[in-house]
């Protein structure tokens, strides 16, 4: 049995890929279809990991992000040079067929550079992940957003709260492609210890796990190049169906959780206004004074 959605054609549509919800693999495709126009400009043209799980969530997943036997149908390919001077040709997505595409092969998660394809060493989205120990309330992760909210607010910086669909928020800031990456990993992490180092009692910018019990940490390191977050309207890999959900401040006290949408009830949530609608009004950059300011050199 075959269905086609967006002219993508599904094999075993009524796959299961979320066991204790049902979901299955034609529910997949039909939420990435309902949710393309929001999702794809946060998506296309970014080089992208995809998290495969091709007998479900639950089961055996593995990450991707080179071509493959099914993928390259809908997927482009960029050849990008890496850190030992040899190439490799990593996936990207132009449109709507390459999410539907994604759901046929397994796709769970979908996690995405900070750069476009057509200048993959200028990003023009930086994101600081807060990512809480386990015995920190999610309250306190709301306002820890809140509060990198006001200190990019004070460099200039217009920045937009997302729901991971796990346990944590991500703070995005949407920037004009100026800097290169070491510059914009610089600002992320000096930006990170400023906010660490004035409360030492509830966040934490180093890496180490003994160092996070009871805080949350401040993860920078999604800022440089080959790096990924996980994107807007992404579904995860995890217990619930859930998905990675933009929210605006205001609404941010209404989340109970970084997993308050879930597959299942995605369609609800897309009926309500568009909670990043200015995202890609925003014009700005990182500025001579906001590098100043953390002494970081542009």
């Amino acid at each position: 049995m075959t269905v086609r959605i967006a002219g993508v054609t599904l094999s075993h549509p009524d796959k299961v890929l979320y066991a204790d919800q049902g979901v299955t693999k034609r529910d997949l495709a039909a939420y990435l279809h309902a949710a393309s126009g929001r999702m794809l400009p946060h998506v296309a043209r970014r080089l992208v990991s995809l998290v495969r799980c091709p007998a479900g969530a639950g089961e055996k997943c593995f990450f991707q992000r080179h071509g493959g036997a099914g993928l390259t149908e809908s997927f482009e390919e960029l050849a990008v040079t890496e850190k030992d001077g040899g190439q490799s040709n990593y996936l990207y997505l132009t449109g709507e067929a390459g999410l539907i595409r994604a759901a046929q092969m397994g796709v769970l998660e979908i996690h995405i550079w900070g750069s476009q394809v057509d200048d993959i060493e200028r990003p023009n989205r930086i994101v600081f992940d807060l990512d809480p120990d386990p015995s920190v309330d999610f309250a306190e992760v709301r306002r820890a957003a809140r509060r990198m909210r006001d200190v990019l607010a004070a460099l200039g910086l217009r920045s937009f709260p997302l729901l991971t669909g796990g346990k944590g928020i991500h703070v995005v800031v949407p920037v004009a492609r100026r800097r290169e990456w070491p510059v914009v990993k610089a600002f992320a992490s000096a930006l990170a210890h400023r906010v660490a180092d004035d409360a030492p009692d509830r966040f934490v910018a180093n890496m180490s796990k003994a160092k996070r019990t009871g805080r949350i940490f401040i993860d920078y390191l999604r800022n440089e190049s080959g790096a990924t977050a996980i994107a807007p309207y992404s579904p995860r890999a995890r217990e619930g169906a859930p998905v990675a959900w933009p929210v605006s401040w205001d609404d941010l006290d209404e989340a109970e959780s970084a997993a308050m949408v879930l597959l299942a009830d995605a369609g609800r949530w897309l009926k309500r206004p568009d909670p990043w609608r200015d995202y890609a009004k925003v014009r700005q950059s990182l500025t001579k004074a906001a590098l100043g300011a953390l002494d970081v050199e542009a």
